[in-house]
């Protein structure tokens, strides 16, 4: 007798030290795979319609709540959501939910063998009507799938321990530094291996959520392919979801703007990088060295002007001259935009912030950011455990650090013709959104 009171004053105590330091946490996905015919989207040499499926594309939604605070990250296995998307799905969502727009975070893997997501890139596209009403229709499903999966996720929290925890992987290549060595030039070549991990575990030590995030180019499968897949984030996340029966695996992408998978070709090597990366993560959450956060939640969200270089409009239309169909394409997009009278001279950048606990932070930031953003960021906050994920809440282009604007090249300059951007942004972008970052930074602690 004796000793099953104390087996229930026991059980009675874990119960009550769950209940104080767990969150409150919803899970969903929903399938985001495209009906056929579709048009895939990353590469600008592709001409026709895809042409088959080696595993599903998904969007999912977890939020973290406790009595005072709330957070929802949606991933997407997509290579970016326009401002457009990420705009309507947050307003919906607010009026649905009460969800303020910092609360919300959106993240897309950039695997370049998604569907298009009008009107992102839309200068690598020439569709006929047809096709581009299938492009259009497709961006609105995409729409109302991610406010049902926010709001499916949102409906069934339960209370989960968190926990965290940092591993490596070690594929990712600064690309940018390996073309200039096959020119024979020596440019820097800043990586970024951690892999941070998150787990969320019920009340009967059942892990049902993977948080993971790596800076890593999903273009392991290159320009000639015309299968559907999630690249090497996709594998990873099917692997996860194989190794721990119940639980939902999330990619979030680091600061992978100038960083390629090495070696790169095939979806099969795209399958060998996501299992590498997959193993690293399963071995941490099963390790015994994740350590539970403490039951807290802030976030914040602004956003900041980054400004253009200033180009005339007499120079696009030297441009309607070019033979590259897409700087043709560019410069009738600017010329219509000025005629209209549109913003060509800055563009309204989002930076966000999330700090689960006291142990673990986010900075979210739009665009396809080079590695210098995080390696930058955890260099100006040691003591911090920050995590920067490039390609969040809406990709318009790549964000370029003041090296990588001052050695030109692609993600500084040329990108931004098939992003249909006025051109290369000014010198000081850095500083702007350091500057916004350590705001933020400040805000949420």
């Amino acid at each position: 007798m004796i000793i099953r009171h104390l087996l229930l004053i026991f059980w009675a105590t874990i119960g009550t030290c769950f209940s104080q330091s767990s969150f409150q946490v919803g899970i969903a996905k929903i399938n985001i795979t495209p009906k056929s015919p579709a048009f895939l989207t990353g590469y600008a040499n592709r001409d026709k319609p895809a042409e088959g499926v080696v595993h599903d594309l998904w969007a999912k939604a977890i939020v973290v709540t406790n009595k005072k605070e709330k957070v929802i990250i949606v991933t997407t296995d997509l290579l970016g959501l326009s401002h457009q998307v990420s705009t309507e799905v947050a307003q919906k969502i607010q009026e649905k939910l009460g969800i303020e727009r910092r609360q919300l975070m959106f993240n897309s893997s950039h695997t370049h063998s998604g569907p298009m997501i009008w009107p992102s890139l839309s200068v690598i596209a020439n569709y006929s009507y047809e096709e581009q009403k299938i492009v259009s229709e497709y961006t609105q499903v995409l729409i109302d799938k991610l406010v049902e999966v926010i709001s499916h996720a949102y409906a069934q929290q339960v209370p989960m321990q968190v926990a965290i925890g940092k591993t490596s992987a070690n594929f990712a290549i600064n690309r940018r530094a390996l073309a200039a060595r096959k020119n024979g030039i020596l440019l820097a070549d800043p990586i970024d291996h951690e892999v941070p991990v998150l787990t969320c575990k019920n009340a009967s030590g059942e892990i049902k959520a993977v948080l993971f995030g790596y800076a890593c180019h999903n273009t392991t499968v290159t320009g000639n392919n015309y299968l559907i897949n999630g690249d090497y984030a996709g594998f990873a996340q099917i692997d996860i979801e194989k190794q721990i029966p119940n639980a939902t695996a999330f990619f979030i992408l680091g600061c992978a703007g100038d960083q390629n998978p090495e070696p790169r070709g095939t979806v099969e090597l795209a399958q060998q990088h996501g299992n590498t990366l997959a193993k690293q993560v399963i071995h941490l959450a099963f390790s015994g060295e994740m350590k539970s956060i403490s039951n807290d939640i802030q976030s914040d969200f602004t956003t900041i002007n980054l400004r253009f270089k200033k180009v005339r409009a007499a120079d696009y239309q030297k441009d309607l001259q070019s033979t590259d169909k897409f700087i043709q394409r560019r410069a009738k997009l600017m010329l219509e935009a000025y005629n209209k009278g549109w913003n060509t001279d800055h563009y309204n950048y989002p930076v966000q912030g999330i700090r689960l606990g006291r142990e673990f932070r986010i900075i979210a930031l739009g665009g396809e950011v080079v590695v210098d953003y995080s390696l930058r960021t955890k260099e100006d906050f040691p003591n911090k455990n920050i995590f920067v994920a490039g390609y969040s809440n809406e990709v318009m282009c790549y964000i370029p650090s003041e090296r990588v604007l001052k050695e030109g090249g692609y993600e500084a300059e040329s990108s931004m013709i098939y992003y249909g951007m006025p051109g290369p942004f000014e010198t000081g972008i850095e500083e702007k959104i350091m500057k916004a970052i350590h705001q933020i930074v400040k805000n949420i602690n």
